[in-house]
């Protein structure tokens, strides 16, 4: 076995009563490297398209259609198509639960344990800008990681919040169309990823996760819609957490039933012996580290039976405002700018834009209006566009990640071109006559035509307006 990869020994004793004579092939699977994956955002770009402009090789992950492995020694991370959004770094296991989850846009979608935000940048990709991604952690620290995530994706329809799901659950009842609960586990497959893993797991803390594992699950439901789908999953072992969770859910909620799930790849069903010997436990999928190339994980996927009542439907945002009514000239600031990049924005309406405190926000579909949300915590509501200044409208960078296609006011520059390297560190960097699509103003700096960031053109020089907050060192 791999030195550097710790397996308690507890942990060895039941996997090895839990394998049988599967198990020397389960411990000889940690001395190979681990395989690492990244998964294209496929609102921006198709996985045939990214392939042929990749700069690197990539293997197709069997599982994920949008899905890759990449050789250990490709840096993704600092390329710049990674900071255009164009893939999410992600082990490649843990791409299942939002793969085997059928969004469709138009959906409203929570996923209720999303930091750092892997399944719900798949989610949020797959909804293409319509209906709602609301998208939680009870950790504030990892809800802003959640959020940057989101935006660095061009996710433009999501509500971000740092909530417990109890106090969620009340604010919308019997609401989402799809939840994806990843649930905070005891972590055993990632044990050849992280090591810390391995050095704070016992059996106690299963049993602890287990406990949590329900009272999230049983908000879960509260907050699904007649008819709706509800993916559990957790990237552990630990039958107390798996078969376990999804025994306590099909005991107590008789509404919930399960779907069966594609069980090829290397996949195995659940074990019905490992929960209450229900049948419907060999639905869920196992994902062993010896069986495919990933780490390990458990999904089952529910569905809410269906009511003969027609959910009706929330009230929508109210027309762009500004405490009160909004002013004309600021209406005009806003018409000038945004008219020529609509074509660029995929679902975008006035009737959605809001202003408040001078920062204007396009909000999702179909979310309440918010003083039916009182009390929340949320970290974001929409798309954060741009800010209102005396005179002039100051565009943020979520909304430049946001937009696809072709903008008029742009400087497009090759991935291989030095000055890309420059703005991500801040600078200013020069442009040729007749190098950008316009010669002066706002003007939004593309990476072979991918949106990365804004600047402002004057006299040939390119002025940085890239955050500070997103630069590299």
């Amino acid at each position: 076995m791999n030195p550097t990869v710790l397996l308690p020994a507890d942990f060895q004793t039941r996997m090895q009563s839990m394998l049988g004579p599967e198990y020397p092939s389960f411990l000889a699977s940690y001395e190979k490297p681990r395989r690492n994956g990244l998964r294209i955002n496929s609102q921006k770009i198709s996985p045939e398209a990214f392939r042929k402009i990749s700069p690197f090789p990539l293997e197709p992950i069997p599982w994920t259609k949008n899905g890759f492995f990449y050789p250990p020694d490709a840096r993704p991370a600092q390329h710049p198509f990674y900071r255009c959004g164009l893939y999410y770094l992600q082990e490649p296991s843990a791409m299942t639960p939002a793969s085997f989850l059928p969004v469709q846009p138009g959906d409203r979608v929570l996923d209720l344990c999303a930091a750092p935000g892997g399944k719900a940048t798949e989610l949020g990709a797959r909804l293409k800008g319509q209906g709602l991604l609301a998208a939680n952690d009870a950790s504030g620290a990892r809800a802003k990681a959640l959020l940057r995530n989101l935006e660095l994706f061009g996710v433009s329809n999501g509500f971000v919040t740092n909530e417990s799901p109890d106090r969620l659950a009340a604010s919308f009842p019997e609401f989402f169309d799809k939840i994806l609960v990843d649930a905070p586990c005891s972590g055993e497959g990632m044990f050849r990823k992280e090591t810390a893993a391995g050095k704070t797991w016992s059996l106690e803390k299963s049993d602890s996760c287990a406990k949590l594992q329900r009272e999230i699950l049983t908000q879960a439901v509260h907050m699904l819609s007649p008819g709706g789908l509800l993916m559990y999953s957790t990237c552990t072992f630990a039958p107390v957490e798996n078969e376990g969770a999804v025994s306590y859910v099909l005991e107590q909620f008789p509404e919930m039933d399960l779907l069966k799930l594609p069980q090829e790849y290397g996949f195995s069903p659940g074990n019905p012996l490992w929960g209450n010997g229900d049948f419907r436990l060999t639905r869920c999928l196992r994902l062993w580290p010896h069986r495919c190339q990933g780490e390990g994980h458990f999904l089952a996927l529910f569905q809410k039976e269906k009511s003969l009542e027609k959910r009706p439907l929330s009230s929508k945002p109210s027309k762009p405002k500004k405490g009160g009514k909004i002013s004309r000239p600021q209406m005009l600031l806003l018409e000038n700018f945004f008219e020529p990049l609509l074509p660029c924005l995929p679902a975008f309406s006035w009737e959605q834009v809001e202003i408040r405190s001078e920062k204007v926000y396009l909000l999702p579909e179909g979310l309440p209006p918010l003083p039916k949300l009182k009390g929340l915590h949320f970290l974001r509501n929409g798309l954060f566009l741009g800010e209102l200044k005396k005179n002039r409208f100051e565009p943020s960078q979520p909304l430049a990640l946001s937009l696809t296609g072709q903008p008029p006011a742009r400087l497009d520059l090759s991935s291989s071109d030095a000055r890309i390297a420059q703005y991500l560190q801040g600078q200013a960097i020069p442009a040729a006559p007749g190098e950008s699509a316009t010669d002066s103003g706002w003007t939004l700096l593309c990476v072979d035509s991918f949106p990365l960031g804004w600047g402002k053109l004057a006299g040939g020089l390119f002025k940085n307006k890239y955050p500070a907050g997103w630069r590299c060192r």
